[in-house]
């Protein structure tokens, strides 16, 4: 019986080995996923991995899944309940420095991929299509290069997709907005180029900022994108006129277009539906500074009952500030400077006791009171006035 029972223990034990060590544990974790996590961890260079590290605890004498973790697998790892699978990775920040494994795949229980703020480089396996419970992708702060593979499109459980500060290039997928299930965006300094594809409908945050993505805003690549809350598209090279559909998606809170090359925006404000109510915008920031609009400041902006943060210094509008700016009650800062903006600014900006902070220096404004911190930097000499308004009705006042 004793014998027996002894065969039973032995099925149940499994056999790690390494040149110094030989122990018997319990075998928990999947002989498939102990390959993946050593073909992971030999891909990264052992010069980087510090004694303090996470990875520098996987020495793969005991179970991976095994518990308590003292000495082993501290950290950088999660099993599923019935310890057979990993389902998460998220490294700390270490300075690990070498290449995401093809064999990542194998671990076909990630729902979490994270390796962010370390010396990944190389480029993205596309066998990383075969995670096909991945949940969460950060590959954040690394030195990734070359395309993002095609393959991601499959991932259909995908919620959150950051690629930011790597050497990402080449173009966005037409097919990305397949990722049904994707809420979190951010492919933010990288060098990717082209224009804007149809995304995924049901974003709620969208970031590429610092890339050189060109073209205009197309309405067909925001098509049904009813829960877009935050967009940031500063530092790239669009072009053209960011119309009014783009203003009125319903749940638009957050907008950066700063430093592109627009030249025009079309704001028409909160507009009844079909049922003859109208809408009540969320947006709260709105900046469209650094481009090359023209025309007049959209005195439709005045309309929106949340904004507080509104910019659109250093373009080339013209005419007076209107003064529904000045009486805008949830604005707080404002950067209209850097225009060619003349007139007298609204009372309600300048006036003692506003609590309105920013610029509407080097414009061509009159009566701009040096005690109000708004006027602030000086206004434009009045050659350059002059020169801006040249040809112009001698209706329109010139600074003197």
């Amino acid at each position: 019986m004793q014998i027996l029972y002894l065969a039973i223990i032995s099925i149940s034990l499994l056999l790690f080995h390494n040149t110094n060590t030989i122990v018997l544990v319990r075998a928990l974790t999947s002989p498939s996923d102990i390959a993946a996590l050593r073909a992971f961890k030999a891909s990264i260079k052992p010069s980087s991995i510090a004694p303090w590290s996470c990875l520098a605890s996987w020495n793969f004498t005991t179970d991976p899944c095994s518990l308590p973790r003292r000495t082993s697998f501290i950290c950088g790892l999660t099993c599923t309940p019935d310890s057979k699978t990993i389902n998460q990775i998220t490294l700390d920040p270490a300075g690990y420095s070498g290449t995401l494994t093809p064999l990542i795949s194998r671990l076909t229980q990630l729902t979490t991929l994270d390796l962010s703020d370390n010396n990944f480089f190389g480029s993205i396996p596309s066998s990383i299509s075969s995670l096909s419970n991945l949940q969460t992708l950060t590959l954040r702060s690394n030195f990734f290069s070359g395309p993002i593979p095609s393959s991601i499109t499959t991932l259909k459980s995908l919620q959150s997709l950051d690629f930011s500060h790597n050497y990402l290039s080449g173009y966005l997928q037409n097919s990305m907005n397949s990722l049904a299930k994707l809420r979190r965006l951010d492919l933010s300094f990288n060098n990717l180029t082209g224009s804007i594809p149809k995304l995924p409908p049901n974003l709620l945050e969208l970031a590429i900022k610092a890339n050189s993505l060109s073209g205009s805003l197309q309405k067909q690549s925001f098509e049904g994108m009813n829960q877009l809350e935050v967009v940031e598209l500063s530092d790239n090279a669009l072009t053209g006129t960011v119309e009014s559909w783009f203003f009125s998606l319903p749940s638009l809170q957050q907008v950066n277009l700063a430093n592109n090359t627009f030249t025009a925006a079309q704001i028409s404000g909160p507009h009844p539906d079909r049922g003859g109510i109208t809408s009540r915008s969320n947006l709260v920031a709105l900046d469209l500074g650094f481009n090359r609009i023209q025309g007049y400041a959209p005195a439709n902006l005045a309309s929106f009952p949340t904004l507080s943060f509104l910019s659109l210094r250093y373009n080339a509008l013209r005419g007076t500030i209107p003064l529904e700016y000045g009486q805008i009650k949830s604005i707080r800062r404002l950067f209209l400077d850097g225009n060619f903006l003349f007139g007298k600014p609204p009372p309600g900006l300048v006036a003692s006791g506003t609590e309105v902070t920013g610029s509407l220096g080097d414009n061509c404004l009159q009566e701009c009171p040096t005690s109000s911190q708004l006027c602030s930097p000086a206004q434009k000499p009045i050659s350059v006035c002059k020169r801006a308004y040249s040809g112009r009705p001698t209706s329109i006042p010139v600074v003197g």
